[in-house]
Order: C-alpha cells, then sequence, then structure tokens
C-alpha cells in the first residue's frame, strides 16, 4: 500500500448552479424543482467541479491519463467500483462550493486476469466554511493489454425485496449523464468501443448513475440520507431493464436475469 500521506492534495472550486441540477432532473424525467437557495439531492455534486484536460492528456478510453494525485501504476483502464458517502449538511444551490480532494490509499494485487490497483480517493466538499459532504471514492485500475473486460463472478441478487421499481435506460441518458459529469469514458457513448475494445455486449450504464436512482429511492422511501454506501458488483448494459430493490436500509440493482449489480446501503 501507497502512504497516502506523500501523494497530492487538490482543491476545485465551482458554483452550485441550479441550471445543471435542473437538466440532470430533466434528463431523469423528473419534475424539475431546484432553485437557487434550494437544497441539491444527494449525490448531484457529481455535477459539478469538472476538471478539463486537453486532448493529449487523455487515454485511450477516454479518461485522463493516470498519473499526479492518481499514481501512474501501468494500469490504464478505470473502473468505478464503488463508494461511502456521508451527508452531513445539504449543498445549497447557487452557492460557491470548493471540493478538497486527497488519495487516501493505492493498493496492488494480482486478481484473476492478472495485476490490478485499488485506489480510494477522498473528497470533502466545503460551503460556506463548512464541511458538507464527505466522499470515498474506489476505483479499480486493469492493464491495457486485457482483450476484454475482466469477467466479474456473477451473484444472483436476492429475492426478499420488499420494494421494486423498473428502470430503463436509452443511449441519450447515458450521453447526457456524461456531458452533465464531464465523464469521457467511452465506454457509457461509443457503441464499437466498448463492444470491439473492451469486451462489453453494449454501451455500459454508469455506476454512479444506478447509485444516484439507488439513493434518490432511499431517499423517497426512507427520508434524509446521513449516510450511503454501495459496491458495484457486475456491469449493467443500456440495452437491459434493471430493478431498483430494497428491504429495510439495503439496496440493490438486479439485471434482468436476476444478477446482482450493486449492492448499497442506506
Amino acid at each position: 500500500m501507497t502512504d497516502a500521506s506523500t501523494l497530492q492534495q487538490k482543491c476545485t472550486n465551482d458554483n452550485i448552479d441550479p441550471a445543471r441540477a435542473v437538466a440532470f432532473q430533466i434528463a431523469l424525467g423528473q419534475q424539475p424543482s431546484v432553485k437557487a437557495g434550494a437544497p441539491l439531492p444527494p449525490f448531484f455534486h457529481q455535477l459539478y467541479f469538472w476538471e478539463p484536460h486537453p486532448p493529449h492528456e487523455l487515454g485511450r478510453d477516454g479518461h485522463p491519463a493516470v498519473g499526479g494525485l492518481i499514481p501512474d501504476m501501468g494500469l490504464p483502464r478505470r473502473m468505478w467500483a464503488g463508494g461511502k458517502l456521508t451527508f452531513s449538511l445539504p449543498l445549497i444551490a447557487g452557492v460557491g462550493a470548493e471540493k478538497r480532494t486527497s488519495c487516501e490509499s493505492v493498493q496492488h494485487k494480482t486478481g484473476r486476469s492478472g495485476p490490478l490497483g485499488f485506489v480510494t480517493l477522498r473528497h470533502e466538499i466545503w460551503q460556506n466554511e463548512t464541511l458538507c459532504l464527505t466522499e470515498l471514492q474506489d476505483l479499480v485500475y486493469l492493464p491495457d493489454e486485457i482483450s476484454g473486460p475482466s469477467k466479474p463472478t456473477l451473484v444472483p441478487a436476492r429475492q426478499d425485496a420488499e420494494t421494486i421499481s423498473a428502470v430503463s435506460f436509452t443511449s441519450t441518458l447515458l450521453f447526457r449523464y456524461s456531458a452533465l459529469t464531464f465523464n469521457g469514458h467511452r465506454i457509457h457513448y461509443d457503441t464499437d468501443y466498448a463492444r470491439d475494445v473492451e469486451g462489453y455486449g453494449g454501451l455500459v450504464v454508469h455506476g454512479p448513475l444506478l447509485a444516484q436512482m439507488l439513493m434518490l429511492k432511499a431517499e423517497d422511501e426512507l427520508g434524509p440520507l446521513t449516510r450511503f454506501s454501495f459496491r458495484a458488483t457486475a456491469p449493467l448494459i443500456h440495452s437491459e431493464t434493471a430493478s431498483l430493490c430494497r428491504k429495510g436500509r439495503d439496496l440493490w440493482v438486479q439485471g434482468p436475469d436476476g444478477r446482482q449489480c450493486m449492492v448499497a446501503q442506506a
């Protein structure tokens, strides 16, 4: 494990523009409700704090190349594995905010498909000099030489849900989410790349988009969130209809074949 104290930290400032949150609500088919002075829905901070990179600093997959805050481990392929969030205070639309990011840990392991790198980033979102949100973001890095993604062991989803919500995706929604979060990862909008280079069956639904939908379901059914954690377990392809499931404070995403795609706890 790499000592996180030796790694860089960075700060990014942004104005929490309500128009961007409204655009996302509309993309999700929701009634727009965010106005200046109103609290943001949980996880909507993903729409802010863009970090544009020029073309020569991007990897083959459209993501910024590794190096700097995330050390170059010789593993250029990236997947968002999961995260943990603590909501201390709601972020307020129309007010400036600062995102402070540091690297918590870097680990090297060997999996069934070869070497793997695990990185945990710590994001703190401050507004009016007050810590509002803390997020631990877990990333996995894989070798570029793999022909196709590492195949996860498919786990059947549990069948004891108290509430189930069906959800479907379109390439338009994936494109809009990529645009609103400034996510250039080609597996979400370039079908040929996703299929021919990384071996998926089609466009891959963003892990954080699935987590976002679970958070909105949890808040709607359980009330305001103070903590939320999630872990991706299998990819979901955009042509598949998924089920958002909940029992108590446990939530999960089930694919159409019954496989577990994500687990979470509110």
